[in-house]
Order: C-alpha cells, then sequence, then structure tokens
C-alpha cells in the first residue's frame, strides 16, 4: 500500500474542513473557509507517521451533491466520518453508516467526535459510554477518536488512524463480536511462535523474547518493560508459569490484548516481519524467490542448507534415537502445510533411510531433501521459508541454501560432472528383482513375496566414491510409465545413468532390454551399465539374438555385473552405478571399433629406415676411400 485515499465525510457544521485545514496549517485556522475544500495530497515525509502518500478528500452533505458524494466514498480507501453533537451523533447509526452499507463500499470507517473543546467531560469513560453502541452495532467501524481543530487537540491522530485502518487493518485479526483473535491470525501468530522458540521447549525465555523484540521492533527490550509484558498476561491468563518464559497461550494473548486495546498496528509490524500479507498468507516473493536452473545443469543444497536440515533434525530428535518418529516429524511440520505432496507421491519415508523401527535416520533426512532438491528446487524453498531459514546475511534471500551445479551437456567429455547428486534410471523387465535391489539400497531385508511396480518409484541414499567423497544416488524404477518417460526428452536430460537390469535365471529377462535399446534409440547418447541380477540363482542361456557379455562386447562395453541382493558385495553395484554417474565418459556404448594402434608398426618403419640410411652413408664412404 503506498496512498491511502481518504474520504472525510458528516453532516454540515461538523467541522469537516477545518479539521483538514488544521491538519495542513498545523494551526486553527479561524478565517472563514470554504465549505467544500479541494483535494489534499500529503506526501510520507509530512504530518503521520505512516510511510504512505495520503490523499485527502473533502465532501458536501447537501442532497445536490449526493452524487460526487457517492464517487469518492467508492474511490476512497478509509471512511472518515466526524460528528460533533448529539444530533450529528444520532445521525451516525440512522443515516450514515446505513448510507455506507447501501453503496456496497467494504472499507473501514473512522468516526471522530471533533469539537471536543466545547464538552466539558471528555473522559475516557465518557468517551466509550458514547461511542461503544455505535461500534458494537457497526462491525466496520474500525476506531473512535475525540479532537478539536479549534484546539489542534488529535487532529494529526486522527489522520493517523485513518491511515493505520488501511495499512493496518482490526478485520483479519479480530472478531469483535467473538472478542476473539481470528482463526487465520491464530495460525500465524502460532508458527511465528514456533520459529522464535528456538530450543523447541514449549516457552520463550526472556533471550527468545529479546530478539523477538530486536527483530520486530529494530529495539532492545529493557527488564522493565519485559516485566511488564509477562505482568499483563498473567493478570488476563491465570495459571501461566512465567517463570519458565512465554508459551504458546501466553503468546496469543499477549496479542488478543494489543487487539483489544486498539494496538493492533503492533501485531501487524510482527506479521509483516514474518512476510504475511494483509489476507495473512506468506508473500508469494517469499516463499517462492526466483531460482533459475540453466538447462543441463542441477539444483543441490549448499553446505548452509545441509547445515539448515542437520540442525532441523537433531533439534526434534527429543529422545535422541536416532530417528524421527510420527509425532516428532509432525511437530516438525507443524509450521508447514506439512510433508510436499511429492513425499507422499513417493511413500515417504519408505523412499529413503530408516532405522529398525521405521522412523527416519539423519542419513535418510538429508538424503531425501538431496533428492527434493534436484528434483523440484522450487519445493525446496517453499518449505525453507516455512520452517524459518534465515541467511546470515540479511541481504542474501533464501537461495543461499541452494546451489546450481555447472551444465553438463557434453557427456562423452573426460572427467568427473560437478554434481553430489546423481539420478539413475533402473529398466528391465518385469520381475528382473529391480524393487528388491532398491529395498537392499535402503538397507531394507529381502523379501520373497513379488510385487509389480505400478508407478514409478525412487529410493535415495548416500553413496561413497573411491577417494572417500560422498554422493547422493537417486535410483528410480519407471514402472508402467516406462515408455512415457523413456520417449520424454526432458526426463532423460535430467536423468545422470541408466542401469539396464536382468534375471540371469529367467531366460526372457534380457530381451527385454535389447528391446527397449532398439525402441528408444535416443538412449545410445545414455551412459549405461548392465546389471545380471539373481546372481545367486542358476544362471540361465538368455533367448535372445546376442547372450549379454557378447551383446556387451559388441557395443564396446563392460560385461554385465553379476549381483545379487543377498549377497554382503551388493553395495560395490551401488558404488560402481555413483562412479559412472559422476563419470559419464566412461559408461558410454560405442557404436565403431576403435582405430587400430599403428604406433609399433610406424616405429618399426622407423628404424628400418634409419638403418638402411646408416648402411648406405657407411658404404659410400668406403668406396670413396678406395
Amino acid at each position: 500500500m503506498t496512498t491511502v485515499r481518504v474520504c472525510v465525510c458528516g453532516d454540515e457544521g461538523t467541522g469537516k474542513s477545518s479539521l483538514i485545514a488544521s491538519l495542513v496549517k498545523d494551526v486553527f485556522v479561524s478565517n472563514k473557509i470554504q465549505p467544500v475544500l479541494p483535494q489534499i495530497t500529503i506526501p510520507p515525509s509530512i504530518g503521520t507517521p505512516e510511510n504512505v502518500t495520503t490523499t485527502i478528500v473533502d465532501t458536501s452533505a447537501r442532497p445536490q451533491d449526493r452524487t460526487t458524494l457517492r464517487k469518492e466514498i467508492r474511490k476512497s480507501n478509509v471512511i472518515l466520518l466526524v460528528y460533533s453533537d448529539h444530533y450529528s451523533y444520532e445521525r451516525v447509526a440512522l443515516f450514515w453508516m446505513p448510507y455506507f452499507r447501501s453503496l456496497g463500499v467494504n472499507v473501514p470507517v473512522v468516526l471522530c467526535a471533533n469539537k471536543s473543546d466545547l464538552t466539558d467531560n471528555t473522559t475516557p469513560q465518557v468517551v466509550e459510554e458514547e461511542m461503544q453502541p455505535v461500534m458494537s452495532e457497526f462491525r466496520e467501524i474500525d476506531s473512535c477518536i475525540r479532537a478539536s481543530a479549534k484546539e489542534h487537540d488529535n487532529v494529526n491522530e486522527t489522520f493517523f488512524l485513518c491511515q493505520k485502518a488501511v495499512t493496518h487493518p482490526i478485520a483479519p485479526l479480530f472478531d469483535y463480536k467473538e472478542g476473539n483473535l481470528k482463526p487465520a491470525c491464530v495460525s500465524a501468530l502460532k508458527r511465528i511462535f514456533y520459529l522464535r522458540d528456538r530450543d523447541q521447549d514449549g516457552y520463550l525465555s526472556d533471550d527468545e523474547i529479546r530478539d523477538f523484540q530486536a527483530k520486530c521492533f529494530d529495539k532492545p527490550l529493557t527488564q522493565d518493560e519485559l516485566d511488564s509484558i509477562k505482568l499483563s498476561i498473567s493478570k488476563t491468563a491465570p495459571g501461566s508459569d512465567m517463570e519458565k518464559g512465554v508459551d504458546m497461550p501466553g503468546f496469543l494473548q499477549l496479542n488478543k490484548i494489543y487487539a483489544e486495546k486498539g494496538r493492533h498496528e503492533t501485531i501487524w509490524i510482527i506479521l509483516r516481519k514474518y512476510h504475511y500479507t494483509d489476507s495473512l498468507s506468506l508473500e508469494d516473493s517469499f516463499i517462492h524467490p526466483k531460482f533459475d536452473v540453466p538447462e543441463y545443469a542441477s539444483a543441490e543444497l549448499s553446505p548452509v542448507g545441509y547445515r539448515f536440515f542437520m540442525d532441523l533434525f537433531l533439534l526434534f530428535d527429543k529422545d535422541n534415537d536416532g530417528g524421527l518418529n510420527d509425532h516428532e516429524l509432525a511437530a516438525l511440520f507443524a509450521p508447514t502445510p506439512g510433508p510436499p505432496q511429492s513425499w507422499a507421491e513417493s511413500s515417504f519415508p519408505s523412499s529413503t533411510v530408516r532405522n529398525e523401527a521405521g522412523h527416519i535416520t539423519l542419513q535418510g533426512w538429508l538424503a531425501q531433501w538431496s533428492m527434493t532438491t534436484f528434483l523440484e528446487p522450487k519445493t525446496t524453498l517453499e518449505y525453507l521459508a516455512y520452517l524459518g531459514f534465515e541467511p546470515s546475511n540479511a541481504r542474501e534471500s533464501l537461495t543461499t541454501a541452494l546451489k546450481v551445479t555447472r551444465p553438463r551437456k557434453r557427456r562423452r567429455r573426460p572427467g568427473r560432472v560437478e554434481r553430489n547428486v546423481v539420478l539413475c534410471y533402473i529398466i528391465g523387465a518385469p520381475g528382473a528383482g529391480k524393487s528388491s535391489l532398491l529395498d537392499t539400497f535402503l538397507n531394507r531385508p529381502f523379501d520373497l513375496l513379488y510385487h509389480p511396480t505400478i508407478k514409478p518409484r525412487r529410493a535415495v541414499n548416500s553413496v561413497e566414491l573411491h577417494g572417500g567423497k560422498q554422493c547422493y544416488l537417486i535410483l528410480e524404477e519407471l514402472g508402467e510409465l516406462e515408455p512415457a518417460i523413456l520417449e520424454n526428452q526432458a526426463r532423460l536430460d535430467a536423468c545422470d545413468l541408466i542401469c539396464y537390469a536382468y534375471d540371469s535365471s529367467d531366460p526372457d529377462s534380457f530381451s527385454h532390454v535389447v528391446d527397449v535399446r532398439k525402441r528408444y534409440p535416443q538412449l545410445d547418447e545414455m551412459p549405461s551399465m548392465y546389471t545380471a541380477l539373481k546372481a545367486d540363482k542358476d544362471k540361465t542361456t538368455q533367448r535372445s539374438e546376442l547372450q549379454p557379455d557378447q551383446y556387451t562386447s559388441g557395443l564396446m562395453m563392460s560385461t554385465p555385473v553379476h549381483v545379487s541382493v543377498t549377497w554382503h558385495s551388493i553395495g560395490e553395484l551401488f558404488v560402481a552405478l555413483a562412479e559412472a554417474a559422476t563419470n559419464p565418459s566412461t559408461a558410454f556404448p560405442k557404436s565403431e571399433e576403435p582405430p587400430p594402434d599403428r604406433t609399433s608398426l610406424y616405429l618399426a618403419l622407423g628404424a628400418t629406415t634409419c638403418a638402411a640410411v646408416a648402411a648406405f652413408m657407411i658404404w659410400r664412404r668406403s668406396t670413396n676411400s678406395v
């Protein structure tokens, strides 16, 4: 909001124009002024504290000016309704408020009792008794104030209330009829409490409250002010244990007090500091910052991002068992809409590493976020916002928790790609053992019962490469969507390696691999490996034109790796897959025989020529001497 348009309404003679003139001149204008002042625009630096441009429009209550009045009311952001005596006060409820409603406008109304210099008794109790009935009847009345244009009393404050009614509206926060904060406001404040409760003990300690004060209001909180806050909560919320700190009900009660006392701008300052909009939703630019991943590149968590998710895990692992149980996960995701939708679709937490009790481990937690960032970095950014990630530098954004890898368009170029997260598609016939391979990758026990894979399934875990470097390997079996995925070039571009798997004990298994490569020639441009699964069973001859060893040799590739999920050495396969994905030039099929090595021939010819020349020179010398 950069401009507030105030429409000043009220009966004739209530001092509307005098209020405006007193604001502009900063003194009461005793000379007679025109009945309706021209429109006035006040820049942000003048008059009132809110950093907005204020446009003030004076109006006439005469019946012949009703058309202009209607137009100005409909154009306004807030209405300042002025009365000055008993008659004009009665007209507020009998005429003005019903008239505003008849126009269908939905803007706040500030009620101003002008000419307070003519009233003897202006104590707060009298003012409340006078204004409370009409405020109770008309909920669109945001606030009330007594003012005097002649005495220049509360003039600036009156227009400040008009600004505040627009920039800090009470309607989204507080329900006067129920006398409670509205549900959306409560949800936002609960999330803020969660984010400030750094140790997650359910209380805001004195230090946490001071940090909260500094963040929201940019000024320190004295001990006296802190004691006053705790006293206010104790009086209105009996049973609160202030020794431990301010708990969630106490924090909500404090904000309710602010709303009841007309200090709702305090609540708005808090909400906006935490990126809430006027509709109490998080700003779209905050949860969806600009983050582009170039073609052939990928997104990964930066060291700062990994540190944040690791600290989050350790904070919520209350029983220190090395895993997050359902209750701990629910507490962790409390300030969010719940775990990401993609996690539910991938059957989280079965997509990553769990302990014996079935709870996700720290290794699995970091692997899951690594996969999420690789596949959908904007989801990770959104949850970083929900979960309260704050860059160390205030000028930086959420995107510091992520990094973009160098594009790897030329896969055949020798050398490693700069990636710590890689994706491998497992392609093979139904029943080849792909699901068991994924289970073993996640340290799950072998299941003898066959479960066909219908929709794609992913598994992610960390793998230690040769030399000690760690990377995250995502294995994905494609299920019944295999044809659609292999026809999608974008999906192939995102993939780092193809693993062709077949059942070495099933004679019809390898033919599926051959058929897939014939049907999708674009797979020739993908790094690949061949794996013979179920090697613990008797090997059988494949019903294929070429046997697997001959087929791979014809492509000038390594013969299939024979493994079984029941062998302890199965881990070597995952290391080999990760090595091939990070060093793709070593895993490409060759379409031609390499040119013969003629180096030895060239060396032999060179030696023979040199010997002949030497013999010729010796012969000539001997001839000349004779």
